[in-house]
């Protein structure tokens, strides 16, 4: 058998370092695989690979030591269990999300299904080099969004009700930022300090803190030979339509701009910022 390495590394052959041995590199979205599928892997690992899976940095699943004559036979046991094969090379990788408001109590979106809406609309396109999306359901970052090239964070929007509060204070505790006080009466948030966190509203034995799930976005993270942080750019908002138009513009321009090779960061810094940043301000205000 002939082996074309570049298809097989777009179809996630990853070659070992043993001649015509693969480590095969699995599609997972937002972390999160069914028994079924989880069966599956590990009958293919047992009847193909050495019976062991090795899990990645980015929540995905890869089973070593296939055999190049076996690359066909693993594709459909694999896609007969409802697995899919992931992708290498330059395009969007696996989207990783941690578990998010359906699970985690400090959760402030839902991640699971965002992921795989993100994945949907994505996953496997190809760009000047790779991107990575990542899902953290709140400030406490589990998935760490800004090493992403687009990370989505989420957040709350919060109002205080007078009517509904009794200045126990709990709300003030809770808040890491400092920017709750009383006076007066009166419960005052400022603005510049809040971050969007909704401890206030979690914590709030009244419920006088109302929130409204929203995203914080940032842009240009990476975590490897270079690392850099992910910049925000944008308030938080609440809307998909507004992300996806959002995260549509920030494709548009790695793809227009990027020289091949070029991860997403470093284009945006050699095009400069500012433009970025017009490019998707223009699409946050729907303008794109």
């Amino acid at each position: 058998m002939e082996a074309d390495y570049a298809a097989l590394k777009k179809g996630g052959f990853m070659r070992q370092v043993q001649k015509n041995r693969f480590s095969l590199r699995l599609k997972v979205v937002g972390g999160n695989l069914t028994a079924e599928q989880i069966e599956t892997v590990a009958r293919v690992s047992r009847a193909f690979g050495k019976g062991y899976v090795h899990l990645t940095s980015r929540q995905g699943v890869e089973i070593p030591f296939i055999r190049l004559e076996d690359v066909n036979a693993v594709q459909e046991a694999l896609r007969a269990g409802g697995v899919d094969t992931g992708v290498c090379g330059p395009r969007v990788r696996t989207v990783t999300a941690c578990q998010g408001a359906s699970v985690c109590p400090s959760g402030c979106i839902e991640t699971s299904e965002l992921a795989a809406e993100i994945s949907a609309r994505y996953y496997g396109r190809t760009l000047p080099h790779k991107f990575k999306f990542g899902v953290t359901g709140c400030q406490n970052n589990c998935l760490k969004a800004e090493e992403n090239d687009v990370g989505v964070k989420g957040a709350y929007i919060v109002r205080w009700c007078k009517e509904d509060c009794s200045l126990c204070g709990v709300c003030l505790k809770a808040c890491r930022e400092g920017a709750l006080s009383a006076a007066d009466g009166e419960i005052v948030i400022d603005t510049a300090r809040c971050n969007n966190c909704g401890r206030c509203v979690k914590s709030c034995p009244t419920d006088a803190w109302r929130g409204e799930s929203a995203y914080l976005l940032s842009f240009g993270g990476m975590f490897g030979n270079k690392i850099a942080r992910g910049r925000s750019v944008l308030p938080a908002f609440r809307d998909k339509d507004t992300l996806f138009r959002v995260t549509d513009a920030a494709l548009n321009f790695f793809d227009a701009h990027a020289n091949d090779g070029e991860r997403f960061r470093v284009a945006v810094e050699r095009g400069g910022w500012d433009s970025f940043e017009h490019a998707v301000q223009e699409a946050y205000n729907g303008k794109a």
